[in-house]
């Protein structure tokens, strides 16, 4: 069967589609809830809690740049908690919604 010939209504509304895509977009908005504040924080701290943003931690390096480095060190943890989960649950769900993908009527 090609690709052309697919029943993608039938694989939309199949048990164990519904139940990967609710998986992987509650997680998804989970990642992406969490990303939103700790890049917010960084604004809001630099606003509201200047003296704490001020204080030197080495040399002319203070908090608010060592803050501010962090959230690529955040970013990059996401990326890798979202390629672990994909490549350990994920990826395996729609494996077996591929393999039966030409019985799903």
């Amino acid at each position: 069967m090609s690709k052309a010939e697919m029943n993608w209504a039938a694989i939309d509304a199949d048990p164990r589609f519904q139940a990967l895509h609710k998986k992987k977009t509650s997680f998804l908005w989970g990642l992406m809830i969490f990303s939103v504040v700790y890049y917010f924080l960084l604004p809001i701290g630099a606003a509201y809690y200047q003296d704490l943003f001020k204080i030197k931690v080495w040399g002319p390096v203070n908090v608010g740049i060592v803050f501010a480095l962090s959230e690529f060190v955040v970013a990059w943890t996401i990326a890798g908690v979202y390629a672990n989960r994909a490549n350990k649950q994920f990826d395996a769900m729609a494996a077996e919604i591929i393999q039966d993908a030409h019985n799903i009527k």
